[in-house]
């Protein structure tokens, strides 16, 4: 018995280190890859701060990223580019009034990969001829661009998505409104289909009720011939009549009351 409980103990004892192993095997992971995770942020948010957004305040017609990418990266190393389309409302405008058919922005934003070129950059184009070949349809267009001092792309990013959730709250609620007037209008589709079949059943039955040689139509609405009944009634007497009855003698009257006071 002794030597069971013996092997027992060093068999759980066994168990319990290999368990400690593999705990402190995982915290060790844990670690490495918090620390691995803390200097890639700590990379990141350095690479982040040499980075340097510079806004468009206005972006000229037919411009698109590609051709903004290709006229801004001969002075510096461009990350990203975005551009904000323009109102729907003001395309279509645009577009009835026989304008440019394609997508045109609003305003932009470039990041450059060095804050002191974007900031150069910014500070050398403000409000000069964009230039270039004079056959280029921007030779004479202006820039409009002004470096955004402790701004990162996240800002943008997160006031994009603020916007975007913003405009499908407000489609979602537009889409439930026009669901809301389309299920009202085939409802009353239904309806009037239902009214239109009751009125034609009742016209059926009415031509069957009347027989075959009559062709009598009867509109629902239409009221069927007013009776009027008659009552017997005593008939008054006319003044003729009354003036052809016999008058009595007054005095015969008098003798007759006198003879019955006695």
């Amino acid at each position: 018995m002794e030597e069971i409980e013996a092997s027992d103990n060093r068999a759980m004892t066994a168990e319990e280190e290999e368990t400690t192993k593999l705990s402190k095997e995982e915290d060790e992971r844990k670690r490495k890859w918090r620390e691995k995770r803390k200097k890639r942020l700590l990379k990141e948010t350095e690479e982040a701060n040499k980075k340097g957004v510079c806004y468009l305040s206005r972006v000229p017609p037919k411009m698109d990223p590609l051709k903004l990418h290709q006229i801004l990266s001969q002075y510096g190393e461009i990350q990203r580019i975005y551009l904000s389309p323009e109102d729907p409302a003001a395309q279509v405008k645009r577009k009835r009034a026989g304008g440019f058919r394609g997508q045109e922005f609003s305003a932009g934003w470039v990041e450059f990969a060095n804050k002191r070129i974007a900031k150069r950059v910014a500070n050398m184009l403000n409000g000069e001829q964009i230039g270039g070949r004079k056959r280029s349809q921007f030779y004479y267009d202006l820039w409009n661009i002004k470096y955004l001092s402790k701004f990162k792309w996240d800002d943008l990013t997160g006031e994009t998505a603020y916007r975007t959730a913003i405009m499908e709250q407000k489609l979602a609620m537009e889409t439930s409104a026009a669901k809301k007037e389309r299920d009202f209008y085939l409802s009353q589709v239904e309806r009037s289909r239902a009214w239109n079949s009751i009125e034609e059943r009742l016209k059926k039955k009415q031509k069957v009720q009347q027989g075959p040689g009559m062709n009598y139509e009867h509109p629902m609405d239409e009221q069927g011939p007013k009776v009027i009944r008659q009552f017997p009634q005593t008939q008054p007497v006319s003044e003729k009549e009354t003036r052809s009855k016999p008058n009595i003698s007054k005095d015969l009257l008098a003798e007759v009351f006198n003879t019955s006071s006695r």
